[in-house]
C-alpha cells in the first residue's frame, strides 16, 4: 500500500497526468471540427418567385374582392462569409430581385373594378448563420442556413389594363422598409482548390406593402422564393 501511494505522489506521475490533460484538450480543441479560419465571397443569379395574394369583404350591397399576380423575375445574390469550424460558418449577403405584378380589385357594391399592371424590386441584407453536413475539405458539401435582415421594397405603376366606374387605385409609386427572416438550403460542388460551384434555393419571409395597396388589402405576408447558381471563391484553406 505504501509503494502504491508513494508511486501516485511520484514527480513523474505528476507529469504523466499533465500529459493526459493536455492530450485530453487537444483531442477536444484540435479535433476536425475545428478547422482554421477560411473567409469567401461568391455571387449567384436565378429565378425569383413572389407568393400571392387576395382579399374580400362583404358588404351589405354585395362582395369586393382584390387580388394580385406576381410574375417571375430575375435575382441577384452577392455574399462574403467566413468558415469558422469545418462544420459552421458565418455570411453576409446582398440580395437583389425585380418582378412584374398585376393586381386586380372589383366591387358589386360600387359597380367598380379596375387590372393595372406594375413593376416591383426588392433589395436584402441578410446575416446568416449556415451549418455544412460534411468538412470544409470534401468536395461535396450541402448545407443548411438561417438569418435576418432588412428588405425594401418599390414598386411602380405601369399600365392601366382595364377599369370601370371609379375605382380607388393604389398608388402609382410605393415602397417599404421592413425587417425579414431568410432560410435557405443548398450545396457547394468543389471545381478547384478555391473555387466551388453553388446552389442554393431561400425562402425570405417579410411583411407585404403589396398587399396592402389592395382594396380590399390582403392578409398573408410576402415570400420570396429563389433558385441561385453560382460561384465560391475561397481566400485561403
Amino acid at each position: 500500500m505504501r509503494i502504491r501511494q508513494d508511486t501516485y505522489s511520484a514527480p513523474g506521475y505528476r507529469i504523466l497526468t499533465g500529459r493526459v490533460c493536455a492530450l485530453f484538450f487537444l483531442v477536444m480543441f484540435g479535433s476536425p471540427s475545428y478547422a482554421q479560419t477560411a473567409s469567401y465571397f461568391g455571387a449567384l443569379g436565378g429565378i425569383s418567385v413572389l407568393s400571392a395574394d387576395a382579399g374580400s369583404r362583404t358588404t351589405s350591397g354585395g362582395l369586393n374582392l382584390s387580388s394580385y399576380a406576381p410574375a417571375n423575375g430575375g435575382a441577384l445574390d452577392l455574399f462574403a462569409g467566413v468558415h469558422t469550424q469545418n462544420y459552421f460558418t458565418l455570411q453576409l449577403d446582398y440580395i437583389w430581385n425585380s418582378n412584374d405584378l398585376r393586381l386586380n380589385s372589383a366591387s358589386s357594391n360600387s359597380a367598380t373594378f379596375y387590372e393595372q399592371d406594375r413593376g416591383s424590386s426588392q433589395q436584402a441584407v441578410i446575416f446568416s448563420a449556415m451549418i455544412y453536413f460534411r468538412r470544409t475539405d470534401s468536395r461535396i458539401r450541402p448545407y443548411l442556413g438561417t438569418g435576418a435582415g432588412v428588405v425594401h421594397l418599390s414598386s411602380r405603376a405601369e399600365r392601366l389594363v382595364a377599369s370601370g366606374g371609379a375605382p380607388s387605385l393604389p398608388l402609382d409609386e410605393f415602397s417599404s422598409t421592413s425587417p425579414a427572416f431568410r432560410a435557405h438550403v443548398g450545396i457547394d460542388l468543389r471545381l478547384t482548390r478555391r473555387l466551388d460551384f453553388r446552389y442554393s434555393f431561400s425562402d425570405t419571409i417579410g411583411s407585404n406593402a403589396i398587399s396592402k395597396q389592395l382594396s380590399p388589402p390582403g392578409l398573408r405576408g410576402l415570400e420570396n422564393f429563389q433558385n441561385l447558381f453560382g460561384f465560391v471563391i475561397r481566400f485561403r484553406r
